[in-house]
């Protein structure tokens, strides 16, 4: 983008849903960055899972709760049907666009932003619905933190994709349209990724002992996938003084692993953390279960990444991806843990800040509000 940033009060409405931290940390992290940016800013986020009405929330949140921990193989089987069958998958771009617009457009309407920008695919599929339908007239900005398995992360009609691995664009544009813009930024991801962090001092600070070598054991957000092996393996390995047990916002989780825990000086046991920077300077190795933008934070940190203990859904084409651009080793069974593990902790890496290098999202989200959002008052169309 290389549009002039407007000049007079400038209002953004992010939309983002909480279902694991990779939609709602990329939101809080926009905002401030944009603030930062344009301290007249006006900043809205809001829960787009929400806005577009209850059926969508069964079907987004609610029912995946239940699959993730319990049925885990009909999440699969979900997602296969709605990205990889043609038919399936524009019955539900249809669906998502219909039945979840109303609320979108009442949303933006009471809000009367001058750019959108969407953090979640749900809401991302029904603002570019809305947009090439000619129903929405603000320009419309999504936010794409996976690395692969795109479908609905782009969308045909959105005015511009934002994307954390440059390695994305040709799977955007092969949604989105050969002619989508697409940019490569940073912002997404915590400002504390864009500097050096010292391992010694990191551990230091965090407590680690300085010695030995310190396993990151992290489900995600809603602490999914095989904790406990991965600690298991973990612990069978000499070298390894501290194992990191990271449980995100799972209190059953943190719980449970307290309990059987506790009595081991090895093994710490954390909740959801501000501190990811830290943790992922200090540790010699990660293994973690649901891709996302912990894959790319311990990248930049150069700390070696072991996908494992879920694999499923859109973790599969995302660990396809890892492996073939060297981000993290892929490992489906738990017998085979322990040899990957040796393998990442003899090769810890240089960390990468070349995503410094890139524009911030917040200057793209600013520009694209300065290239022709309409009148407020005429920010939303009715979907007839």
């Amino acid at each position: 983008m290389t549009a002039a940033r407007p000049t007079g009060p400038v209002r953004v409405l992010i939309l983002t849903a909480s279902v694991g931290e990779g939609h709602d940390l990329p939101a809080r992290t926009l905002a401030a960055q944009l603030r930062a940016e344009r301290p007249d800013v006006e900043v809205i986020t809001e829960d787009a899972i929400a806005a577009m009405g209850p059926l969508v929330s069964l079907m987004s949140e609610r029912a995946p709760r239940v699959l993730y921990f319990r049925l885990v193989w009909l999440w699969d089987v979900g997602y296969w049907l709605s990205t990889a069958l043609p038919p399936v998958r524009g019955l539900a771009r249809r669906l998502l666009g219909r039945v979840g617009s109303g609320g979108l457009v009442a949303l933006v309407r009471r809000n009367r932003p001058d750019v959108i920008v969407s953090t979640w695919p749900g809401s991302t599929e029904a603002l570019g619905w809305l947009r090439r339908t000619g129903r929405l007239a603000v320009p419309v900005c999504a936010a794409v933190t996976d690395l692969s398995g795109l479908r609905y992360w782009a969308a045909p009609g959105v005015d511009l994709h934002l994307v954390t691995h440059p390695e994305s664009i040709p799977e955007v544009r092969r949604i989105a349209g050969a002619g989508a813009s697409v940019q490569p930024v940073h912002g997404l991801t915590a400002p504390q990724f864009l500097v050096p962090r010292d391992p010694v001092e990191a551990r230091r600070d965090l407590g680690l002992p300085e010695r030995g070598k310190v396993v990151l054991v992290s489900g995600g957000g809603w602490g999914v996938g095989d904790t406990e092996g991965a600690v298991d393996i973990s612990l069978g390995l000499g070298e390894v003084s501290q194992v990191v047990c990271l449980c995100g916002r799972n209190e059953t989780l943190l719980a449970r692993l307290r309990r059987r825990y506790g009595g081991d000086a090895r093994v710490r046991v954390e909740g959801f953390t501000d501190q990811m920077g830290d943790w992922l300077a200090a540790g010699d190795a990660l293994i973690h279960s649901t891709a996302g933008l912990t894959v790319l934070e311990a990248h930049i940190r150069g700390c070696p990444t072991i996908s494992y203990g879920w694999g499923r859904g859109h973790i599969r084409p995302n660990n396809r991806a890892f492996q073939r651009y060297g981000l993290a080793e892929v490992v489906t069974r738990r017998e085979r843990l322990g040899e990957a593990l040796r393998r990442a902790l003899a090769a810890r890496r240089a960390p990468d800040l070349s995503a410094a290098a890139f524009p911030s999202a917040a200057s793209q989200v600013l520009a694209l509000a300065g290239t022709g959002a309409p009148e407020r008052a005429g920010a939303a169309q009715s979907p007839s």
